[in-house]
């Protein structure tokens, strides 16, 4: 005897717009060196993993955090040099926080608005939020468009901009003139988005005093701790004070914390780490700008974009180096359909010297097939 069907659920509950997409997609990278994610290659040494093995241990793993680490949050403001009149929160990495910043100005009919590409949580988080999106293509040269900023700014009046210092996935620093334009004209927020500060060594942070609708974004992943998950926004108090109220409760969770707080008293090794990526990054431009074929773009990040084909038939040749790469054990990220200006175009971490160089000999052998 046949078993009844099973019922089906209903899926025209789900919004139609998120039934459109599909999920964010993080390959597996098993068995691969990973360059595909901006993450810094280098862990700690054996004798602060013992020291941070205690102090997790010791962590009360059946207490709820604490609503507002007061303490962590105060050590952070001194480290990062935050002016003494501004504010920040933590979030489960910048994501959240981009959410958050989002759902907290999601007016009817709201508009974020974000050069482009990229960074693709502003636009995600922008529509799951019910907002409208606004992107704005960057020019050839993957610079600033200040004249169709200035008219997208005008026209839509955002209520929130979100620029990537440096962009994402370019690698660019865009031109400071512009942005202060833009911090001009923007009739709402402008995020700008610090999650590479440790390698592009330039920060907005000084500003926030004298522009009152900036928020500075930063996140400890690209610094070296990726896996904590640990994110904060600067800006205003009263900035601040709103998006904390929707801020879930015990949102960083305490092992996190823990793990923070002990780095904080090791930021040296961290910087020292981000140098190391520095010269690493130096090299790597360098030797990819010899190899034939391969057009590398200025980075001020721990990545940088590659151009591997050119033409029409540009997406296929940065398919077939994206495909040999991986047969070699070296994972990338093709980013050539993600827009008309990415086209051709590869995304390689910097890594640790040793995976450079195997990222390098890989590369030079695809473009020889």
């Amino acid at each position: 005897m046949n078993a009844p069907a099973r019922p089906q659920p209903d899926l025209s509950l789900i919004r139609d717009e998120v039934r459109a997409i599909s999920a964010y997609h993080v390959p597996s990278a098993a068995g691969f060196i990973k360059l595909d994610a901006m993450e810094n290659p280098f862990g700690l040494p054996a004798d602060m993993q013992r020291e941070l093995a205690d102090r997790l241990a010791a962590v009360a793993l059946n207490r709820y955090p604490p609503a507002d680490p007061a303490e962590f949050k105060r050590r952070l403001a001194a480290a990062l040099g935050l002016p003494p009149s501004m504010a920040l929160m933590l979030g489960n990495g910048s994501d959240e926080l981009i959410h958050l910043v989002i759902q907290a100005c999601a007016k009817p009919g709201a508009t974020v608005l974000s050069p482009w590409p990229s960074f693709v949580m502003y636009d995600l988080s922008a529509r799951f939020d019910g907002c409208r999106f606004v992107g704005v293509p960057l020019t050839a040269d993957f610079a600033l468009d200040r004249d169709a900023m200035l008219a997208a700014i005008a026209e839509r009046r955002p209520a929130v901009i979100f620029i990537a210092w440096p962009n994402n996935p370019t690698g660019n620093l865009f031109d400071r003139a512009t942005v202060d334009a833009i911090l001009d004209a923007a009739p709402g927020l402008v995020v700008l988005d610090e999650a590479y500060l440790p390698f592009a060594q330039d920060t907005w942070l000084p500003q926030l005093g004298t522009r009152p609708n900036l928020l500075v974004l930063r996140t400890l992943s690209k610094l070296g701790l990726a896996g904590i998950r640990l994110g904060y926004l600067c800006g205003d108090p009263a900035w601040i004070a709103e998006f904390d109220k929707v801020r879930p409760p015990y949102n960083v969770n305490v092992l996190t914390l823990a793990a923070a707080e002990f780095m904080l008293d090791h930021l040296a090794l961290l910087d020292a780490q981000a140098a190391t990526l520095r010269a690493e990054r130096a090299r790597l431009m360098a030797a990819l700008r010899a190899l034939p074929g391969i057009t590398a773009f200025d980075s001020a990040a721990n990545f940088i974009l590659l151009r591997a084909g050119a033409g029409s038939s540009a997406t296929e040749r940065a398919d077939a180096v994206f495909a040999a790469l991986k047969r070699a054990g070296i994972l990338i990220k093709n980013v050539s359909r993600m827009h008309p200006l990415l086209a051709g175009c590869l995304r390689t971490t910097v890594g640790a010297p040793a995976e450079n160089d195997a990222f390098l000999a890989a590369l030079t052998q695809a473009l020889r097939t």
